[in-house]
């Protein structure tokens, strides 16, 4: 009757109107509630008052010796016990739970019909968190619940977070970063886990000039920067302020912050995030009308080869940042010396490719494109190549993506379409005819909103006309924003330019999008070229692609030809341009215009 009567006055009797203006429902309602009593008539009674109130989350045994099984393993927020039990006492249990370090402080509310202020007295001494008198009173309970869950989650708050950023704080993040650990060595996963240890020295500074609140603000944007870098970089993550889950970043001290990716798959990896993360951390903010720019420095472990333990884990990621703070402002370290060493030298072709093309270091490189049909040379595809004073020819593949991650990319893009123009324009006057050039616009260009006005900027100043110019944009980019895409290709169309996709059949593009996009040309891609003609399936997908792309009005070019084989395949499924070292290679200038001046129409047999 008693349970009645409390659920009455919890719900029934309420209009629709005091309904609606309830109170919105407690976090600590979700809150999981463990319950270890040997009669199963008393866990289903008190799970039904908590039901009552709003709580859903139960783990429930009448059996206690499997009690610290199941808290190893569900870890709930709070534990109901029962003292009097056969085969193991509430108080063995309470006990085995204390000595347990991550369970020491996890709230337990003794349940006991025991009147005997001795036996109290012991579970206290054991660390007893409240006590409850059989039988439960339904409001009591309810009332000491919500009580133990709200002392303990303050008590977490203050124990485990910055007040500041509300980040999880370097205990709260070892704990988590332990998990991680324990559980790639269970599992047997092969993935890097890389620890980044942020140092921001401009927090210090803001504290020692204008107080404390401008250092807290600075700190703060740097935690939502990270917040976003780590979201990024995988979805997955989650720097969550709910204790069971583990953080993946963390205030650590004043001026210092942890990030922890799992899943890695190799150093490469590692250090590229490494790089975004240091661009990315150093952007000038303001602050109060003060602009700030946060000097980091980034100190990087990698587990397992730096240790498998957090605590050493994050001890030598702090060691690099304070190698990486000696160095300067935006540099950053690795614990392991063999990867310094590279880190170093990569840091170096950084610096060295910020000034390349001030110094006339940049140069283009021409690969013909060849009519299947005719064997004549149509254009050509504009590579960029770096000569670097003291290396030699530095390979695309060593410096592109590099450039990607400096933000250099667009300066470097934009040195190419105006060199590219140049030259093409000059091809009519040494007796080329009106041969194409093609150019490779890079994400950030294509993104900028910029193209249109220095695509048509490099043409008017070279005299270029913008039918021999071929933009070259990818799948993934179109597709990243497929309807702000479709408008600036139909910008750069009314320039008169003709739009090609590069690498077809290597990204993602829906068919619906392909049709109503404004190309000229599809690319298909090297990797399914390679094979030909004895591949099967690489020769379907080519044959789908050629049909798809001709259907559409649209010309069809190959990429990566190298053998007589793959040409007179690609002939009869009825390409329409190849590239590839069967032809030629890339060539400086010079030698290109010699080659296409020279050679001789590629023959056009009939063989199949």
């Amino acid at each position: 009757m008693k349970m009645d009567i409390w659920a009455d006055t919890q719900t029934g009797g309420l209009d629709d109107e005091l309904l609606s203006t309830k109170q919105p429902r407690s976090p600590l309602l979700d809150a999981k509630v463990m319950m270890v009593d040997d009669e199963p008539l008393m866990t289903e009674l008190v799970q039904a008052y908590l039901e009552d109130e709003g709580y859903a989350n139960f783990v429930v045994t009448n059996d206690p010796c499997e009690a610290m099984g199941l808290l190893r393993t569900e870890r709930p927020r709070v534990l109901l016990l029962d003292l009097m039990m056969p085969k193991m006492s509430g108080f063995e249990v309470l006990e085995s739970i204390r000595r347990e370090r991550e369970f020491r402080f996890t709230p337990v509310i003794v349940l006991t019909a025991s009147t005997d202020a001795n036996s109290k007295l012991r579970a206290l001494q054991l660390g007893a968190t409240d006590f409850l008198s059989k039988p439960v009173d339904p409001s009591e309970l309810a009332l000491r619940l919500r009580n133990t869950l709200a002392f303990h989650e303050y008590h977490n708050r203050m124990t485990n977070f910055d007040s500041a950023t509300n980040l999880p704080n370097g205990r709260l993040f070892e704990r988590g970063i332990d998990d991680m650990l324990q559980l790639g060595r269970h599992q047997h996963s092969g993935g890097l886990i890389a620890h980044y240890s942020i140092t921001v020295p401009e927090c210090k500074k803001l504290r020692e000039s204008f107080g404390p609140g401008m250092a807290d603000e600075l700190a703060r944007a740097i935690s939502s920067r990270l917040d976003r870098f780590a979201m990024q970089e995988n979805p997955l993550t989650n720097r969550s302020t709910n204790i069971e889950r583990a953080p993946r970043i963390a205030r650590l001290g004043g001026e210092q912050f942890g990030l922890v990716l799992e899943g890695l798959t190799d150093t490469d990896q590692v250090e590229a995030i490494g790089r975004r993360l240091v661009i990315d951390l150093c952007e000038p903010l303001l602050i109060d009308h003060h602009e700030v720019a946060p000097g980091v420095a980034l100190g990087i472990a990698v587990a397992p080869s730096d240790g498998d333990l957090a605590a050493t884990l994050r001890k030598n990621a702090d060691l690099a940042a304070s190698a990486a703070l000696a160095l300067g402002p935006g540099h950053y370290k690795f614990a392991s010396a063999a990867l310094n060493a590279r880190s170093i030298e990569l840091l170096t072709l950084g610096s060295q490719l910020r000034g390349a093309v001030s110094r006339g270091e940049l140069v283009l490189h021409y690969q013909p494109k060849v009519c299947l049909s005719t064997g004549q040379v149509t254009g050509a595809e504009a590579l960029v190549r770096w000569q670097h004073p003291e290396r030699g020819l530095v390979p695309p593949l060593q410096f592109i993506s590099l450039a990607e991650e400096l933000g250099l990319i667009t300066h470097i893009g934009q040195w190419v379409m105006e060199r590219a123009c140049a030259d093409a324009a000059g091809w009519v006057k040494q007796g080329l005819g009106e041969l194409k050039v093609a150019i490779n616009v890079a994400k950030l260009q294509f993104s900028s909103g910029l193209l249109r006005a220095n695509l048509r900027k490099a043409m008017l100043a070279s005299g270029l006309p913008a039918r021999q110019l071929v933009v070259e944009l990818t799948e993934s980019m179109l597709m990243d924003d497929a309807d702000a895409g479709l408008a600036q290709m139909h910008e750069l169309k009314a320039l008169g330019v003709t739009l090609s996709i590069d690498d077809f059949g290597t990204g993602y593009s829906s068919l619906s999008y392909l049709k109503s996009f404004p190309l000229d040309e599809l690319k298909i891609d090297r990797s399914f070229v390679k094979d030909l003609p004895g591949q099967l399936a690489d020769k379907a997908i080519v044959s789908a692609i050629v049909k798809l792309g001709q259907s559409l009005g649209m010309s069809v070019t190959a990429e990566g030809v190298e053998t007589d084989g793959q040409l007179s395949c690609l002939r009869a499924l009825g390409c329409d341009t190849f590239q590839g070292f069967l032809f030629s290679k890339a060539l400086p200038i010079d030698q290109f215009i010699q080659l296409v001046s020279e050679r001789s129409p590629v023959p056009v047999t009939e063989e199949i």
